[in-house]
């Protein structure tokens, strides 16, 4: 499967697997040639995290270079009066009688935490093209579903604000 991302996505992949080659790794080099003269390697705590360091940056590249290859550009652009991309939408949840807002970005940028949700998740999808007033079914899973009706869409734009998320 292929992720949709935008081209800032795109750009701010590239600028971090720039980064991850030209500053980090060639410290990281050093920090584990540096720790490996302490001695004895089988209680060289430095080494042993230096070398832990070293996996996690390679595996961010792989995973960064696999991203930028395999994602497909999507638009941002959306109908005025639909809920898109970057849009920020206000929502009535009917069974815990309470008003939420949510903003829709790309699973890259996601933050469930800051009310920042990919386009991918349950309720996402589920909004994503519907309108004001449009009472929609947010399924969870085969056994739970809820309602949520629309009440205020603000329209949004993709910018560099949003940061990638890591892993």
């Amino acid at each position: 499967m292929y992720d949709e991302l935008t081209e800032i996505d795109i750009k701010k992949m590239k600028e971090e697997l720039e980064y991850r080659i030209t500053k980090v790794r060639p410290e990281i080099l050093e920090e584990v040639k540096l720790t490996r003269s302490f001695g004895d390697l089988s209680e060289n705590a430095e080494y042993h995290a230096a070398k832990r360091e070293r996996g996690k940056n390679e595996s961010r590249i792989r995973y960064l270079r696999n991203m930028i290859k395999t994602a497909v550009i999507i638009d941002t652009e959306s109908d005025s009066g639909k809920v898109g991309l970057f849009d920020t939408i206000t929502y009535y949840i009917e069974e815990d009688d309470c008003e939420e807002q949510v903003r829709i970005v790309t699973s890259l940028r996601r933050d469930p935490f800051q009310k920042i949700i990919s386009k991918e998740s349950p309720l996402g999808s589920a909004l994503m093209g519907k309108s004001v007033g449009d009472r929609v079914c947010v399924k969870i899973d085969d056994s739970y579903s809820y309602y949520v009706v629309i009440r205020k869409i603000e329209k949004g734009e993709d910018d560099d604000s949003l940061e990638i998320r890591k892993f």
